[in-house]
């Protein structure tokens, strides 16, 4: 039973990460953007891409090594996509309330795997692989 639990959850956690990357490439269809801010938003776009792919590969993994190594990813991808989030709000190309839900998600992501990086860690500690 465990194991159809845990194959639930990764591909509950496919989607949602799959669901945030597209939602953020969502936000700018219809933006007019000038060239000086498109690094940003190209960095934000990648991140949120690099969260959902990551999270991905972790689900495959082939070892407790190689998941924690892509959860490691995860985690710092979804803070850099967190970063972007909030600096394209202070730099005015994106308002705080058309990011309201997604930066909730990106949140609720990053509390989500930050969880199962400190239990992994804990858990390939005691086995002596990290």
């Amino acid at each position: 039973m465990e194991n159809q639990e845990e194959e639930n959850f990764n591909k509950s956690m496919r989607e949602r990460t799959m669901k945030m990357a597209i939602n953020i490439h969502g936000l700018f269809q219809s933006k007019k953007i000038i060239q000086i801010n498109r690094p940003m938003i190209h960095q934000l776009i990648r991140s949120s891409s690099s969260v959902a792919a990551n999270c991905r590969a972790a689900t495959r993994a082939r070892s407790d090594a190689e998941f924690y190594a892509k959860i490691c990813i995860v985690v710092e991808e979804c803070d850099e996509t967190q970063f972007w989030c909030d600096y394209l709000i202070r730099i005015g190309i994106l308002s705080a309330l058309e990011t309201i839900e997604l930066r909730d998600e990106v949140d609720q992501l990053t509390k989500i795997f930050t969880t199962i990086k400190k239990k992994m860690k804990d858990r390939t500690k005691v086995k002596g692989q990290i």
